[in-house]
């Protein structure tokens, strides 16, 4: 078996769902401020069953990269530590908020309601800054990270940073069209449809500045420095786009009307369209473009010995999961979590 590629796609999977169900919640805390304080109350509670056990997610893609490849951590990190840093602080802050909300009186409530708000915003921009300081590349030297503390600011990370909360904020307001009724769910479709055009903007902008990054990424893509276009290399790649474009226009379908989950489906389809993307644009490396999985690897006895553990407990944390949200498969109603 190739372990560290099993271990590569046990990883982009554990991120590929925190993304799409942690991403949710966190759009609803975003969209917060466009609520009535009552539409608030019922946002809450269509994210209550299920807002801490996404999070199982970003644990296990952050120990699955240091116990599998513990190279890629030791460089990425470093790189990365002050956007890390505040991402965790504010998903900190952010959950005491969550919690402190609901037994809140008056003024009590209203700040902890700014501070949900605030803590689900500055955890998507940390994470946006994450992800555009991973995908333009970390400054190595031998075997360990040789560039500075604000390598990751630059102005393409900004741009994945504002492209990631307009998309949040998508994955949210589908959501809230799926989980409520009423003027709160009209006002949702409303926000979707809006969103979906800053998002299609952002998604484009992102890509062409990706591309823009470096002969290894648009060689992928069957794309020349001089400008040529393989057309043979694009086609197998041509799909992704496809795809995108398709699920997009479903998400504007089916704002409206139709199924209420459809529009949060068809989100989930966008986003997965633009992970696959970004896979076809680095894979195999695991630090852009240095260092492959394989390279960064551990030894087979030990990734042989946590595939054991993972083929035990990923079914397990699937299955409460899928049940969790199978328990709470109804409508939201303001207050009910409580």
């Amino acid at each position: 078996m190739d372990l560290p590629l099993i271990w590569a796609i046990i990883i982009a999977t554990a991120v590929a769902l925190y993304v799409l169900l942690d991403g949710f919640d966190l759009g609803v805390g975003i969209l917060f401020p466009l609520a009535s304080p009552k539409e608030r109350d019922t946002m809450v509670a269509s994210i209550a069953p299920v807002w801490d056990g996404n999070e199982t997610w970003l644990v296990l893609g952050g120990g699955g990269l240091f116990a599998a490849f513990p190279l890629a951590y030791a460089i990425i990190m470093p790189a990365l530590y002050l956007p890390v840093g505040i991402m965790l602080t504010a998903l900190i802050f952010r959950g005491v908020a969550f919690e402190f909300r609901a037994h809140g009186r008056k003024s009590g409530k209203k700040w902890w309601t700014v501070a949900f708000a605030a803590g689900s915003t500055v955890a998507a921009i940390a994470q946006g800054f994450v992800l555009g300081g991973f995908l333009q590349g970390i400054t190595i030297e031998g075997r360990s990270f040789a560039g500075g503390p604000f390598d990751w600011l630059t102005p393409y990370t900004l741009l994945v940073a504002a492209g990631l909360v307009a998309g949040y904020a998508l994955l949210g307001a589908a959501w809230l069209v799926f989980k409520t009724d009423g003027e709160l769910q009209r006002r949702a479709r409303v926000w979707v449809r809006s969103l979906l055009v800053g998002v299609a903007i952002a998604l484009g902008a992102v890509s062409l500045a990706t591309l823009s990054l470096g002969g290894d990424i648009i060689a992928r893509w069957g794309v020349s420095l001089e400008g040529g276009l393989d057309l043979g290399q694009f086609a197998k790649f041509a799909v992704i786009p496809i795809l995108g474009a398709i699920a997009s226009l479903a998400i504007w379908r089916f704002a409206m009307k139709g199924p209420d989950y459809m529009a949060y489906l068809a989100t989930v389809g966008v986003f997965l369209s633009g992970f696959a993307g970004l896979a076809v644009s680095i894979f195999p490396h695991i630090v852009p473009f240095s260092i492959t999985v394989h390279e960064a690897a551990a030894r087979d006895n030990a990734l042989s010995l946590m595939l054991v553990g993972t083929v035990v407990l990923l079914p397990i944390i699937l299955g409460y999961t899928a049940y969790v949200y199978w328990i709470f498969r109804g409508k939201a109603e303001a207050g009910a979590y409580h």
